[in-house]
């Protein structure tokens, strides 16, 4: 087993420092510059958006982007951020800074895409769509298409899922260290699977009612706290800014040693923090009703800045005004807890614990809708769908007893390959996406009513962006 995980490790280094950060860097520079930052420019748009109303049997754009922040926003926003502060110094967090300004660029392209190519999902009365989609639509790859949909059910409905579980589980061992250390994270994970399944088996309406609900106010308080903890140690802002300048700029810091570059480390934590460039979000952004599709891909920018912008450096705040030491005594969930009691005393181990509660359920119940909408790609069948269900639940309860080493390398494996895939598709698909961004730029312009149709941007194969369908959107 330690032998498995010794070259799951080597894989998965190789991958991500060698492949999977150029690619993710080359593609948001790319789409920044092609776009002209759009992300930038349409983030007033954004706002406005997430306040139109849809009937209740469609995902509203609100909705999208909680299901799609749900699945980004997940323990690894705390113990992930405090491990880089640990690996690559507090010069990490600028870049990470950096690649979400890049990132958010490459989330709106995939994001549009995924909503001129989604398909009416006609049990359900509303869409999906996704990766996968405009692979076999716009692309002609089917086969391509199901790799790319066996490869996110794999990372995200079992690797990911079985993780978040087991943060889950592991953050209630201050509770019962002094029980058997094996009855109850079981227990603790047979809790989960039950509430797990109840969301699951109500849609993806019910999902994005939950995430509507959760997302917000979970990062409302985490936000409050890294405020609250900032200005008591306001004195400090001076010497904290300095503090991640420095670093991020420092010589060696950036070259002594690759595996803990403070630029490595940092490109890395903001890329599979927001996710962006990966492919995992466009699955909620298709799900959307909107009646433009830069709306949705304009929507989705903001998860990227809502998850590092705002959540990561939340984190980061609370650990660095804190003034808890960095020299890897302690990393992870045990460096913010210690962060945060000695700030605010013990309520900060029990804030930590429910934080991590929330923050990992919502993870699980966004990540397995993005399986869903694979599942249906691959066979859209309701008894194939309720097993898939039923399979859903075994990670949970194993992930909650189970240690996360080999499970963090297979996610990461299968995540890293499915980003490759995605990302050389949406190049490909460059100039579709940049017609449809120009589309929306022309009839904002104008004033025109921000409406859709495929036939006016020469785009075919597909049976949702029809006259039909702006007549339905004007009426």
């Amino acid at each position: 087993m330690f032998e498995l995980n010794y070259y799951l490790t080597m894989i998965n280094d190789f991958l991500y420092s060698y492949i999977l950060i150029a690619l993710l860097l080359i593609c948001g520079i790319y789409f920044t510059i092609k776009t002209r930052f759009i992300q930038i420019k349409l983030i007033p748009d954004a706002i406005k958006l997430l306040g139109e109303k849809k009937d209740d049997s469609k995902v509203s754009s609100f909705q999208a982007l909680m299901i799609s922040t749900a699945s980004r926003v997940g323990t690894g926003n705390i113990a992930g951020i405090t491990t880089a502060l640990v690996t690559g110094g507090p010069g990490s967090i600028f870049w990470m800074w950096i690649m979400a300004l890049f990132g958010g660029a490459s989330a709106f392209i995939e994001s549009t895409l995924a909503q001129v190519y989604k398909v009416k999902d006609d049990k359900n009365g509303g869409f999906r769509g996704g990766p996968s989609y405009y692979i076999q639509i716009a692309l002609g790859k089917r086969n391509v298409g199901i790799l790319f949909s066996v490869l996110l059910i794999l990372c995200f409905a079992f690797g990911f899922n079985a993780l978040q579980a087991y943060n889950i589980s592991s953050s209630f061992e201050y509770y019962i260290n002094n029980y058997n250390q094996t009855i109850w994270p079981f227990v603790v994970g047979l809790v989960l699977a039950f509430f797990t399944a109840l969301i699951i088996f109500g849609g993806v309406h019910r999902i994005g009612f939950i995430s509507s609900v959760i997302v917000p106010i979970m990062a409302t308080v985490y936000l409050l706290l890294g405020i609250f903890i900032t200005l008591k140690n306001i004195n400090r802002f001076p010497d904290v800014i300095n503090l991640v300048i420095k670093s991020a700029f420092d010589f060696k810091a950036i070259f002594g040693g690759f595996s803990g570059s403070v630029v490595l480390v940092g490109i890395k934590r903001g890329l599979f923090s927001n996710e962006a460039g990966m492919g995992s979000a466009p699955n909620a952004a298709a799900t959307a009703d909107v009646s433009h599709p830069v709306k949705q891909g304009a929507v989705q920018i903001l998860s990227v800045f809502i998850d590092t912008l705002i959540i990561c450096t939340t984190t980061a705040s609370i650990v660095l005004f804190s003034g808890t030491s960095l020299d890897g005594h302690a990393t992870g969930i045990p460096l913010m807890q210690e962060s945060l009691k000695s700030q605010i005393g013990v309520f900060g181990i029990h804030f930590i614990t429910f934080s991590i509660l929330l923050f990992a359920f919502s993870s699980i119940i966004g990540n397995y809708c993005y399986a869903e909408s694979n599942i249906l790609f691959i066979k859209d069948n309701k008894y194939v769908m309720n097993i898939f269900r039923v399979i859903c639940i075994i990670p949970v309860i194993l992930g909650s007893v189970a240690s996360s080493d080999i499970a963090w390398n297979f996610a990461d494996i299968f995540m890293g390959l499915m980003a490759i895939v995605n990302i050389i598709a949406i190049l490909l698909l460059s100039k579709t996406s940049l017609n449809v961004m120009n589309d929306y730029i022309n009839q904002k312009k104008k004033g025109k009513d921000l409406v859709f149709i495929a036939k006016d941007n020469n785009i075919k194969n597909i049976k949702v962006w029809l006259k039909k369908y702006k007549e339905t959107v004007d009426n």
